[in-house]
């Protein structure tokens, strides 16, 4: 049997063989029997696909579909350069214009991609090498240049910290180096700088270099003047200064930027960056020439589906301002389990929903203990849950808020939940940072810890993840269990191991 599906190729796709040395077919020959398969005849100008059995075919290699698009990876020499405020102002700044934009965001982080959604009204993923896998990493790249005009990736700390780094990123997908360098506090050494991110590691593709937090004109000139004449590999590109301005500085705290919804004029700040850049050569930068910077997107290869391990399964998660850091691909790897997702807020007291596992991500419990002491029909729902045997899974800020008091940096105790025993203790420094990942019998979660409080618990932890890179210090991070509640300060990446991330929410004790 032979089927012949019609299709528009958009102009900006083009086909290629995973086979080296390999043409195209022009034509094939569709027999019955066989495995079935497709393939596209756009290399030689035709606009079909042709699908049907495999038996007749022979030396059939799959296709990959190329997508070009204005691609950036936004970088910086260090953290606190102003990395967030450049990309989600760039953002802005072409969706104000009616442009499609997509972000992402480089490395482990719940606030930055905060901001980028707000910039850019869309939902807005974490990319990474190691935690999130380059499989991934590409799928989500392709399936984003689609329909976007232009893709932006945020990079994480220095452009080349981390082990995975940004640079590493930018250099695997061909994306251009943005260098954003707070040059509030230099003139001549801006060009030593620029020159050293654009040259440090051989091959990084460039962009250019945007100065940030600059004191006047003259300034500017000053800055751009440090910059290298020009040289025969790659002469550095200057993209402009954006001046010092309070009425775009995003406020922090001690997790990192301030949630962006609590702000009511974050998106009055984003639109005051964006009209600040708008005086910049790069904010100056149209479609077309936004080109210079064209990407090829390849097709990922074909992933396994997601096993359905949570069909017929309700799955809460409690969403507010104390517990906010959800990552949305680990709302899309529930439903992709077969799970539905009912949310409620702790800290408008509301119980728990009717379900079969609850999820208490991470967030700012420290901040809201007051609201949580008072949150008795939340806690008394959530005692009810487990003593039925039904799991909870808490992480980070939701463990903290199950113990029975978290202890504030001034030594004050703010009685918690009480489900399981012992308090936490906020710090004045980091307690936890890294890449870790959790080995269970049904598979290998990545993820990361990022806390400034440290636990004291008669509890024995019964299992405790691991550092995610080779010469990473530590012993890792608790888990524990007790009873039906499961609980560590280890923030999960779920797409990592649906299988795993199934575990944590299904009844009996993990393995």
């Amino acid at each position: 049997m032979k089927v012949v599906l019609s299709a528009r190729i958009p102009a900006n796709k083009v086909v290629v063989r995973l086979a080296t040395g390999s043409p195209l077919l022009r034509s094939s020959t569709v027999g019955e029997g066989g495995e079935g398969f497709c393939l596209c005849f756009l290399a030689y100008g035709f606009k079909s696909f042709a699908c049907g059995p495999r038996s007749d075919v022979v030396g059939l290699h799959p296709v990959v579909t190329r997508v070009h698009r204005p691609a950036i990876l936004v970088a910086a020499p260090a953290s606190g350069q102003g990395k967030t405020t450049v990309t989600a102002a760039l953002a802005r700044l072409h969706a104000r214009q009616g442009r499609r934009v997509r972000a992402f965001k480089c490395g482990p982080d719940f606030l930055d991609p905060m901001w980028l959604e707000l910039a850019t009204g869309q939902p807005v993923h974490n990319v990474d090498l190691w935690m999130t896998g380059e499989d991934d990493v590409r799928a989500r790249l392709y399936a984003s240049a689609q329909d976007a005009d232009l893709v932006i990736v945020e990079g994480a700390m220095g452009l080349f910290d981390g082990e995975p780094s940004a640079a590493d990123l930018a250099r695997r997908f061909g994306l251009r180096v943005l260098a954003v360098i707070d040059a509030s506090a230099m003139s001549a050494t801006f060009g030593a700088l620029a020159f050293g991110l654009q040259h440090y590691r051989a091959g990084l593709p460039w962009a250019g270099v945007l100065a940030n937090r600059v004191g006047s004109p003259r300034h500017a000139q000053l800055l751009q003047a440090a910059l290298p004449a020009g040289d025969a590999i790659a002469p550095a590109s200057w993209l402009g200064a954006v001046m010092r301005n309070a009425a775009f500085k995003l406020p922090e705290r001690h997790l990192g930027l301030t949630v962006a919804g609590e702000l009511p004029d974050a998106l009055a700040r984003l639109d005051a960056a964006a009209d600040a850049l708008q005086h910049t050569s790069l904010g100056q930068m149209d479609a077309e020439a936004l080109q210079r910077w064209s990407v090829a997107f390849d097709s990922p290869p074909e992933m396994q589906p997601t096993p359905r391990l949570l069909t017929g399964q309700t799955v809460a998660v409690a969403r507010d301002a104390a517990f906010c850091f959800i990552y949305a691909a680990n709302l899309d790897t529930l439903r992709e389990l077969g799970a539905k997702l009912v949310f409620f807020s702790p800290l408008a007291n509301e119980p728990v929903p009717a379900c079969d596992a609850v999820w208490l991500p991470g967030g700012y419990p420290e901040l809201h203990t007051h609201a949580l002491a008072d949150s008795l029909t939340c806690r008394d729902s959530l005692k009810a849950h487990v003593a039925q045997g039904r799991p909870l899974w808490a992480e980070c800020g939701g463990m903290m808020a199950l113990f029975d008091a978290i202890v504030d940096t001034e030594g004050n105790h703010h009685p918690a939940w009480g489900l399981l025993p012992g308090l936490v203790r906020m710090q004045p420094r980091l307690a936890g940072l890294g890449m870790q990942q959790l080995a269970l019998s049904a598979g290998v979660l990545r993820g990361h810890t990022f806390h400034y409080s440290t636990c004291e618990t008669a509890l024995q932890p019964t299992k405790r993840t691991d550092p995610g890179r080779s010469g990473a210090a530590g012993t890792g991070e608790a888990l524990y269990q007790h009873g039906a509640v499961r609980a560590s300060y280890f923030h999960a990446w779920m797409a990592s191991s649906p299988a795993a991330a199934a575990a944590l929410l299904s009844p009996g004790t993990l393995a």
